[in-house]
């Protein structure tokens, strides 16, 4: 996100348009907690994980007197326009607020499940993935050396991208993920042709939302058909969500940063700028909240065939 931040900053000097960053998100634009950006402000910040901005989950702002006090702040302070960035809550919040007090909102995907309509790609992602790799890299030399099957739990409670690509990047005997339904047998078949082949080491990834409730449920049901295996769970957690990003990440946050601010001087409003076969495009709010992004079936196709 802070390369993204830098983005908006740099544009809007460009374009001669004040810049005014919120700390913590829409809490802060109840609280009235507004610094001024300028390029001294975003100095040295590309190459850093989180945001500088902060970020906070704001309950106050899903009811309307909420937004009504956002919206005191907003006229006090001469905003013209908003840019948001953020996964799906983020971007309803902003489409909502947008439309009951008439101000311009422009979306960014900043998500690391990846899973926004209207763009390959989310700001994040792309690190995730790499930490997972670098994790599960690490693993693997333990599985290999201990004859360890290692089952590997990371984020994704409804979506499935970071382990469908983090696992075929590793080379995973198997990957599980919330869009493709787990059947045991499968599972535990794929497992017996590796014994039988002496493939006494494994990974095995998991996304949190996968439908067998998570690693230590795979767990359980390898115990129960295969007690002599040895077995370790590895639950990856928040170390995936930040870290320095990758230069993906920060050429796409700085391109996608600068064009919403050139969106806004264009008159554009209520959308989400996104980057679509490395073309920007700007796709409504309404079509980026109704609908999710889906897994990419032949992708999941070639991690069935490469794994065990």
């Amino acid at each position: 996100m802070n390369a993204a931040i830098r983005a908006i900053v740099k544009a809007g000097n460009h374009y001669g348009i004040e810049i005014v960053g919120i700390q913590k998100g829409f809490f802060g634009l109840i609280h009235d907690k507004m610094q001024s950006l300028d390029s001294r402000a975003v100095y040295n910040i590309i190459h850093r994980g989180g945001t500088i901005l902060k970020s906070a989950r704001c309950e106050e702002f899903k009811t309307k007197k909420g937004r009504e006090t956002a919206n005191k702040v907003v006229k006090k302070n001469s905003i013209d326009a908003l840019i948001l960035i953020g996964g799906d809550g983020t971007l309803t919040g902003g489409k909502l607020f947008g439309r009951e007090f008439d101000v311009p909102v422009i979306g960014l995907p900043g998500t690391i499940d990846n899973d926004l309509y209207g763009t390959d790609y989310t700001i994040g992602y792309d690190t995730a993935v790499n930490t997972v790799v670098t994790a599960v890299d690490k693993i693997r030399d333990t599985a290999h050396s201990h004859d360890r099957l290692f089952i590997v739990e990371v984020m994704g409670r409804d979506a499935g991208f970071i382990a469908l690509r983090s696992g075929i990047a590793t080379g995973a005997e198997k990957i599980l993920i919330p869009e493709a339904k787990t059947f045991k047998e499968d599972l535990l078949e794929s497992l017996k042709k590796g014994i039988a082949e002496d493939e006494t080491s494994g990974i095995i990834i998991v996304a949190e939302g996968d439908d067998t409730g998570g690693a230590r449920e795979v767990e359980k049901i390898v115990r129960d058909r295969y007690p002599d295996y040895d077995i370790r769970v590895s639950i990856l957690g928040h170390i995936q969500r930040g870290g320095a990003p990758s230069a993906y990440d920060r050429v796409l946050a700085s391109g996608l940063g600068y064009q919403a601010v050139k969106g806004l001087t264009e008159g554009k409003r209520d959308v989400m700028v996104g980057s679509i076969n490395r073309q920007i495009v700007f796709t409504p709010l309404d079509k980026t909240i109704k609908y999710n992004s889906p897994i990419n079936v032949e992708l999941h196709s070639i991690a069935e065939i490469l794994g065990l």
